[in-house]
């Protein structure tokens, strides 16, 4: 069950990137890295924050000028709403440039504009998570921006609490993992020759974590637990769908894809720091705090949308409002402090 628990991201990465280096490479973490780690349970310590169309340019003109070129520029994806949104605002402030990248371009438009983004800080590039092809366009058009890229925060997620029935990305997986685990995965290893031919600051690469995942916490323990499992819905030709769309191959349960899906996001943290660290890119997973506000409960019903937040102020006092998570996400991204793996 030890060696599942890596396991899981070597197979996923067949799915993503059909290279046969990288494949051997996997599986040889598999072989050497698999010490410590059981079930999904990643140590929270190891995994909290430590202390707690075209693209639309806009500027004056369309491409950057070589001052904007030198300016720290970040990708955050699913950045038109939530977390990354607050996120992206807070870089700006502090002189960086963030492309938004997300599925609905006119969205991420106004709503960077309506949070007061400043004109010129910000570039909106069409990224749909759901579709890996649609990954591979979004690094491709990333070649042609006049722009070295400092920085990847992988923060977009779904989460459908209500489905009865899984539903599939545009390759046919289950799209809980395919979204938030397999684009990722596959947008964080295009990117990090991106990253690694940056200069002046050290190259990061942020997973946005949460929780739940882990057995050891309170919000770990509410049923159903992470469990990548034999990772048997991993075999055969119909891996990730149809009645095997979940990762340990039993019947589909959404709250429980989504908290497998962020496990693979840790351990996608973990093997990524054994490979690349050594080479000068820092990779962190930060769990910024019960953001009971999050858009990510929106298809909640609404009267758990109305009792959340103030059980989590009143009650827990575990509540973090969707600025201070974003504040924190920039801080990883942009401290001297969170430039070590």
């Amino acid at each position: 069950k030890e060696a599942a628990v890596l396991a899981t991201v070597c197979l996923l990465s067949l799915f993503c990137f059909g290279c046969d280096a990288f494949q051997t490479g996997y599986l040889s973490a598999v072989r050497n890295n698999v010490a410590g780690l059981s079930k999904c349970t990643v140590n929270k310590n190891q995994f909290s924050l430590n202390v707690l169309p075209k693209p639309s340019f806009h500027s004056k003109s369309r491409y950057p000028s070589l001052i904007q070129m030198s300016t720290k520029t970040a990708v955050i994806t699913g950045a038109s709403s939530g977390i990354g949104l607050a996120a992206a605002k807070e870089l700006t402030n502090k002189g960086w440039h963030v492309i938004i990248a997300a599925r609905s371009f006119s969205k991420a438009e106004i709503a960077a504009q309506t949070e007061g983004l400043p004109a010129g800080s910000f570039t909106v590039m069409p990224l749909d998570l759901a579709s890996l092809n649609s990954v591979r366009q979004f690094v491709n058009q990333i070649d042609t921006q006049p722009r070295q890229i400092n920085a990847l925060v992988c923060n977009a997620a779904v989460w459908y609490p209500r489905d009865t029935a899984p539903r599939f990305t545009a390759e046919g997986f289950e799209e809980h993992v395919g979204t938030n685990h397999l684009a990722h995965f596959l947008l964080a290893g295009l990117m990090v020759p991106k990253l690694k031919a940056a200069d002046g600051f050290d190259p990061r690469v942020v997973f946005l974590g949460t929780d739940t995942h882990n057995p050891d916490s309170i919000a770990g323990k509410i049923p159903p637990q992470a469990d990548l499992g034999e990772l048997s819905g991993l075999t055969g030709s119909d891996a990730l769908r149809g009645a095997k769309s979940m990762i340990d191959g039993k019947a589909f349960d959404p709250t429980k894809a989504y908290k497998d899906s962020k496990a693979c996001n840790v351990l996608t943290m973990k093997e990524m720091h054994r490979r690349f660290a050594s080479k000068g890119v820092t990779f962190s997973a930060i769990f910024p705090g019960c953001v009971a506000e999050s858009p990510l409960f929106r298809d909640k019903r609404d009267w758990f949308r109305f009792i959340f937040p103030l059980f989590q102020k009143y009650i827990t006092k575990q509540f973090v409002p969707v600025s201070e998570a974003g504040r924190r996400v920039a801080a990883v991204v942009s401290e001297e402090e969170f430039c070590n793996s």
